[in-house]
């Protein structure tokens, strides 16, 4: 399986009609251009086979001064998204530190994942974190209709559980949508269609790869 990624940001969601009339929602990604800034080996020091991308340029003084050396050493502008995706220790050889990837390395009918980061939505209660039912409003409830119910157990081992589902923060991690379609990419504007929602919110970083168990090319 050849690995193709790219980073981006997911712009929002809108609607396409496939040749059938069928209407698909897809979300719109602006996929691109990224960098390889850095190419790691499984037979280097680095003992395992990845590509370093960067995206979208940004200012200096929005960056540290350890991430301005890095650049300055790189000898190119600082960028202002850098992460590492693994490939096939083959594939790195058909790649080189500078070349420029765009959504075009995508094409309609690949099936994708989509990594970013999900939406926060602060400290929740368990029926909104969790999906709990709740208590019945009725005989003689009072103030209890959205409670957890007991947390701890018996006389041993006498304290909670570890990994019980209370109250708590609720979004904003990683969170991976795997097997979207592409539906559709518009090269020259660098934008990739994908059937269904994508993590995040609009102009949030998403990584668009190659989806692990499911692809249909090699």
């Amino acid at each position: 399986m050849k690995v193709r990624a790219l980073l981006g940001k997911k712009i929002g969601m809108t609607q396409l009609f496939v040749g059938d009339g069928e209407v698909v929602p897809v979300s719109v990604i602006k996929a691109g251009p990224c960098f390889v800034l850095e190419k790691k080996s499984a037979t280097g020091k680095d003992g395992y086979s990845a590509l370093k991308l960067g995206f979208e340029a940004a200012k200096e003084k929005h960056l540290t001064k350890p991430e301005l050396g890095y650049f300055k050493k790189l000898n190119r502008e600082p960028l202002r998204h850098v992460e590492e995706v693994r490939v096939p220790e083959e594939q790195l050889s058909e790649m080189e530190v500078g070349a420029e990837l765009k959504a075009s390395i995508f094409e309609p009918g690949d099936m994708v994942n989509v990594v970013g980061t999900s939406k926060g939505r602060g400290f929740q209660g368990v029926v909104k974190r969790w999906g709990f039912v709740g208590k019945r409003a009725s005989h003689g409830t009072h103030k209890y209709e959205r409670h957890g119910g007991s947390v701890g157990s018996n006389t041993w081992p006498a304290r909670t559980w570890p990994g019980k589902k209370m109250a708590g923060q609720f979004g904003n991690v990683s969170f991976t949508a795997q097997n979207l379609e592409v539906v559709k990419v518009i090269p020259e504007q660098d934008l990739i269609l994908v059937r269904g929602a994508v993590p995040g919110h609009r102009n949030g970083l998403v990584l668009v790869r190659t989806a692990v168990k499911k692809w249909k090319r090699g």
